[in-house]
């Protein structure tokens, strides 16, 4: 017997849900993509100025150079993580989705449970690792015989921001591994034991029949992976503080606008133009999910199980 959902019936589950989303997402988005558009006078009070705080942003010298190496300093931090945290996601995956592998379980726990941890406490057991006084770093690479190798990696601006990126992929390479080693589980045994009876190896099974069928979840994973580092502030933070060290060589659209808005030490906050970087971050991270929707997804669908 089938029952039909009434009007209100619809009302009473979404009205909460929507209303909640409405205060604390949709409102103070809005609002703040509208600040953008002004700025104080002497009083204090907001007038609306256009796009002027948007071309300070962008074209002002004295906040250009900060916003661009913000910029390509994100650009950077998204390509290290796509370059390392993705594909060693997918070799774990592959690796545990074997049949018969001894110990899977535990290792998968192992981790993914970085993931579980508090930014703050990740940042700062690093900190301590890394540091050339009393970190541990260098002893534990010399058991490995490669403490002649070991350098004051977060104190030196070539190398700050690969550190901090090390340390991210460390703590979240178990989000793209348990979505892609469920991705793998689901992959219909039928279709794998058809390919063992004609005779394929495991290594072309994986490239020719595993990897088009997992496609879809690696852009999921791609698109995760883009709108979170773009999105990244914390672990810069907690282990650089606002001023994203050394000489600004770790800084990315997240503490650039948490300096901006709030301002830090010498640097008064300005909410106007605070906001005017937060659109600019909304906008990179809209275009770049326009893309993948508009440019990737359509051509992924046709290998959706």
């Amino acid at each position: 017997m089938k029952h039909e959902v009434k009007i209100w019936q619809l009302l009473l589950f979404l009205t909460p849900a929507v209303l909640v989303y409405g205060v604390f997402s949709a409102l103070p988005l809005v609002q703040t993509l509208g600040q953008g558009f002004f700025v104080a006078d002497d009083s204090g009070h907001a007038a609306f100025a256009g796009l002027q705080n948007f071309r300070t942003v962008l074209l002002d010298p004295d906040w250009s150079a900060g916003f661009w190496n913000a910029m390509i300093n994100n650009a950077r931090f998204f390509c290290l993580h796509m370059l390392l945290q993705n594909p060693v996601g997918l070799l774990l995956a592959t690796l545990f989705s074997l049949k018969g592998l001894r110990g899977a379980r535990t290792y998968r726990t192992l981790i993914f449970l970085p993931t579980l941890l508090s930014v703050v406490i990740i940042g700062f057991i690093w900190q301590l690792i890394l540091s050339p006084l009393w970190g541990v770093g260098e002893k534990l690479m010399g058991f490995a015989g490669l403490a002649d190798f070991f350098a004051p990696w977060l104190g030196e601006e070539e190398s700050a921001l690969t550190a901090i990126s090390m340390v991210s992929v460390w703590q979240y390479i178990g989000m793209p591994m348990m979505l892609i080693y469920a991705a793998l589980l689901a992959v219909p045994d039928e279709i794998v034991e058809a390919a063992h009876v004609e005779g394929a190896s495991a290594m072309r099974i994986f490239w020719q029949i595993k990897l088009p069928l997992i496609y879809p979840t690696l852009g999921l994973v791609t698109i995760l992976t883009f709108v979170a580092n773009f999105n990244a502030f914390d672990l810069i933070y907690s282990i650089k503080g606002a001023l994203a060290g050394p000489n600004y060589s770790t800084d990315i659209l997240g503490t650039l606008f948490y300096r901006t808005f709030f301002g830090y030490q010498a640097q008064v906050g300005n909410a106007y133009l605070g906001s005017a970087v937060a659109t600019l971050m909304f906008l990179v991270i809209l275009a770049g999910v326009g893309v993948y929707f508009v440019g990737v997804q359509r051509r992924l669908t046709r290998f959706a199980l």
